[in-house]
């Protein structure tokens, strides 16, 4: 899915070569760094430089690969994705299985009053709480975030940053290739975006990683209007490539207005349960089929 090679490659292309000090005039054609520049620049051999770009060289030296991330001048994401490719051959993570424990299961039931959901590598929403399923209007068993936002949603949907979260998904699913390499089900995922989209085929090419943390998410609500939200990513230790994503709104504003409105309202699949479940406690899970969602 993803490779030393392919990554030096869309890396190098991107370099201004003026600032990293080669002179540049009318005649070249070439797009960023020649490879012979980066091998001088980074101290390695050319001849070395490119079986890495040819994928015969194996294992690259820690300091090779610091070198490397300067000369290319990748950010710490990018950094940490670079000697995550190098020791593919070395170590293959194993992919995690898709599963929720009770407990967390529970934490989700106690947040009342923000959309708060399970995620997995693949964005497979292996659970949610009840107002994650009003944000969404559609259960949330068999949603993957990925699929919604390129297949779904595109660009007249919910997100109302929706350029920014395409952005968003294909750095997360390169960071998560990287990490999976042997996962069927994100390759599945992969593939299907690619045949399904034409903006997911061409950020995909460009092999940006992106690892979002926190920051600004907002949604264009059908019954509640513009929903301005903070969404926290808490990585759970034990739950390899599982995420809890809480989505809140500032105190005393009209999204927290706009929130407290939707919780009053009938989640997609209440009209069953409605006798059954309290409006805060009820939790959605699922385990995802192979192909991600």
């Amino acid at each position: 899915m993803d490779d030393l090679a392919g990554f030096l490659r869309t890396r190098r292309s991107r370099v201004d070569p003026a600032a990293a000090g080669i002179p540049v005039d009318r005649r070249r054609r070439v797009a960023g760094l020649r490879r012979e520049e980066v091998a001088h620049l980074s101290g390695v051999s050319v001849d070395y430089y490119v079986r890495l770009e040819q994928g015969r060289a194996t294992q690259p030296s820690e300091q090779v690969l610091d070198a490397l991330a300067r000369v290319l001048g990748l950010d710490e994401t990018e950094r940490e994705h670079l000697h995550r490719l190098a020791r593919q051959r070395r170590r293959r993570a194993k992919v995690p299985a898709a599963r929720v424990r009770p407990e967390l299961a529970h934490v989700l039931s106690l947040i009342s009053d923000a959309p708060a959901m399970l995620v997995n590598h693949r964005l497979d929403v292996l659970a949610g709480n009840r107002l994650a399923g009003l944000l969404y209007g559609r259960p949330l068993p068999g949603l993957n975030s990925a699929r919604h936002i390129f297949l779904a949603e595109a660009e007249r949907g919910l997100y109302a940053g929706w350029e920014t979260c395409t952005l968003d998904v294909v750095g997360h699913l390169r960071l998560a290739a990287g990490q999976f390499p042997d996962d069927p089900g994100l390759a599945s995922l992969i593939g299907e975006l690619a045949m399904g989209s034409e903006r997911f085929r061409r950020l995909w090419a460009r092999a940006d990683v992106r690892a979002r943390t926190h920051g600004r998410k907002d949604y264009r609500h059908p019954l509640v209007g513009l929903l301005e939200l903070h969404q926290e990513n808490f990585a759970l230790p034990g739950e390899s490539g599982v995420e809890m994503i809480v989505l809140s709104a500032a105190p005393d504003s009209p999204t927290a207005d706009a929130l407290r409105l939707l919780a009053t309202l009938a989640a997609p699949d209440d009209t069953a349960a409605s006798g059954r479940s309290a409006a805060a406690g009820r939790i959605d899970t699922v385990a995802p089929r192979q192909g991600g969602s």
